[in-house]
């Protein structure tokens, strides 16, 4: 029986970091769809987001599936001077993350492109990610996810 690899189990596993394999039936690209898949809320689900600024340097930034990412509330939580920041689109994603838009993970990623967590996320019992390939997911323990990523915890996420 073969097994699922992906490049982001194969970062999990060389952390000895225990996950759960969330096969889809079918590719997905939404947090409703995956989450509906997966069996588990939108809230689970963590939406990674990359943002790059006009210099061209990038941030990945994870709010709960059922969130929507504040640019300008990550970009107060950058070390250094950083531009207004831009969502990055599709050919940005992939050549950056090395995964389609709809499959991005936060681990994997070059080291000069920071990682933040939105604080909602660090609280959960546990997270749900994409493993890099639209025909599965990943849940795991938050806290080990934000380790392994390198992470940073802040408020990123727009509050009604």
């Amino acid at each position: 029986m073969p097994t699922f690899r992906t490049p982001v189990t194969d970062i999990l596993d060389a952390h000895g970091i225990a996950y759960r394999l969330l096969l889809h039936s079918e590719p997905v690209f939404i947090v409703a769809m995956a989450a509906r898949e997966r069996g588990v809320t939108e809230q689970e689900m963590v939406k990674s987001i990359l943002l790059r600024d006009k210099d061209g340097r990038y941030v990945m930034a994870c709010v709960p599936g059922n969130a929507r990412v504040d640019p300008r509330a990550v970009r107060a939580n950058l070390p250094g001077e950083w531009g207004r920041l831009h969502f990055a689109n599709a050919q940005e994603i992939l050549a950056v993350t090395g995964c389609v838009q709809g499959a991005v993970s936060p681990l994997g990623l070059p080291e000069d492109v920071p990682v933040l967590f939105d604080e909602a996320l660090a609280s959960s019992g546990r997270v749900n990610i994409s493993s890099g390939d639209p025909m599965a997911g990943l849940e795991l323990d938050p806290n080990e996810l934000i380790r392994v990523a390198r992470a940073r915890i802040a408020q990123i996420s727009e509050r009604d």
